[in-house]
């Protein structure tokens, strides 16, 4: 029996209990940890279920047994082939208990309304931005168009491969909105009218998860994004591809693309690098005006960087999975913008995984230091301590 990750199922193990489930389509999820688990996502993947004649994957909802209620479900099309490979939903389980879900065909009226709060695309009104978004954080990067500006001594680009952190304090979503008010009066998004701004200076910094490669103590970044692809957005998960050029790390060639997923309810981002030309990736936290406090856990698997923001305090933070944390560094530099807290990661089959985010003090759900790092090591605990999945 394989186990869920946070963000997804790595196997569903099939199996009959006897001729009263056998013709259906029962969830069995088993949580083996001493707290309540939510917000962690599952996937049902099409390939392991053996469809009964006339049934269809995209007609199935999630029903909950218990209290025998249709939850929210999203479906996702991962290797774009047009046709649906996933089912998502997220369980609400007690510590130590299990609890069984039925895929079910229901009535398209008894579906309630959804929203997209998990949601990302391509911005070619502000240049060339890429953004995404959930119910709890926003973040963006630059492509090429910005690249070239700056390259080419044009006012208003940004050449950058750093993630810039958008710092909302609502739940739903904003990313259309202050775009569009950006439009009406340039810099709009900058100013805090009760939603949140964008005031987290990314500059050449990784900001939150930007990766680089470390060669003779010097760190190597790559620049923006040359491609991208908008896989999914939806109720529950939003994911899309960045593509760059090959970049030169110290004389050794880099081949990079990000493949970056948010789910609702999680204030990190997961970062799939896949990359060749090393063994290792460093991914770092800007630290802005040197005057936040680091905390770095390897044993754990996480690193964290507190600081006083504007008239605020913001946590970023790394977390990286099984042991695959190598090392962390605070890297102080008088270099403009190129201070950063990073955790080295270790690629393995050319691919380094870890999830980045933040928590800002004025959405109200960290106030503290304490409460960021505890966020981050609950976190830490559920990914190596994965859901049970069972389909029967």
């Amino acid at each position: 029996m394989k186990k869920a990750t946070l963000f997804s199922v790595a196997c569903i193990v099939l199996c009959l209990l006897g001729c009263e489930t056998a013709n259906k389509h029962i969830i069995t999820i088993n949580n083996s940890l001493d707290e309540a688990r939510s917000f962690e996502t599952v996937e049902i993947n099409a390939s392991e279920l053996s469809l009964k004649e006339g049934e269809s994957f995209e007609s199935f909802s999630v029903k909950d047994l218990k209290t025998n209620t249709i939850i929210l479900s999203q479906f996702v099309d991962n290797d774009q082939d047009g046709k649906m490979d996933l089912l998502l939903f997220q369980p609400k389980i007690e510590a130590n208990s299990s609890k069984q879900y039925e895929l079910v065909v229901v009535n398209k009226s008894d579906k309630a309304k959804i929203i997209n709060y998990c949601y990302s695309r391509f911005v070619p009104e502000r240049t060339d931005d890429y953004a995404w978004e959930n119910n709890k954080v926003a973040f963006r990067t630059f492509g090429p168009v910005a690249q070239k500006m700056v390259e080419d001594s044009v006012k208003g680009g940004t050449l950058s491969s750093g993630i810039d952190a958008w710092l909302k304090r609502v739940e739903y979503p904003i990313i259309n909105k202050w775009y569009a008010e950006d439009q009406k009066e340039k810099g709009a998004y900058h100013k805090d009218k009760g939603e949140g701004l964008d005031n987290f200076h990314v500059g050449v910094s990784r900001g939150v998860g930007g990766i680089a490669i470390k060669s003779d103590s010097v760190y190597h970044f790559s620049k923006n994004f040359t491609g991208w692809k908008t896989i999914t957005t939806g109720p529950i998960r939003t994911s899309f591809v960045l593509e760059y050029e090959d970049w030169d790390a110290n004389g050794k060639t880099i081949s990079e693309t990000k493949r970056i997923s948010l789910d609702y309810g999680s204030n990190l981002s997961r970062f799939e690098i896949e990359i060749s030309g090393t063994n290792s990736i460093s991914t770092g936290l800007t630290l802005h005006n040197k005057d936040g406090e680091d905390t770095q856990n390897q044993s754990s698997g996480w690193v964290s960087y507190w600081q006083p923001h504007d008239n605020s305090e913001l946590g970023t933070g790394i977390v990286v999975s099984h042991g695959n944390m190598i090392s962390s560094t605070l890297y102080d530099t008088v270099l403009k913008d190129e201070s950063n807290l990073f955790a080295e990661v270790k690629v393995s089959n050319n691919k380094a995984i870890y999830y980045a985010g933040f928590g800002w003090k004025k959405a109200g759900d960290f106030t503290s230091k304490e409460n960021w790092n505890a966020y981050l090591e609950s976190f830490s605990k559920k990914i190596n301590n994965p859901l049970i999945v069972t389909l029967n």
